[in-house]
């Protein structure tokens, strides 16, 4: 079972957690939004889920063409 370690980088749309098994990252989505080079910032409901069902599919297509 994957554990959740240290924090390895924080951006606008994301965290990213070592975990105990050296290969695999946890990956957590934000729901944060920006617009005009960060002047206007809110929150969109949902929108990390998103994110990662989007990330996922291509990390699936990388995975499946080698």
């Amino acid at each position: 079972m994957l554990e959740k370690l240290e924090q390895v980088y924080e951006g606008k749309a994301k965290k990213v957690f070592r975990t105990n098994q050296a290969d695999r990252f946890i990956i957590d989505f934000k729901d944060a939004a920006t617009a005009f080079n960060g002047q206007k910032k809110g929150i969109i409901s949902n929108k990390g889920i998103l994110n990662n069902q989007i990330s996922s599919h291509f990390f699936r297509l990388l995975e499946q063409n080698g």
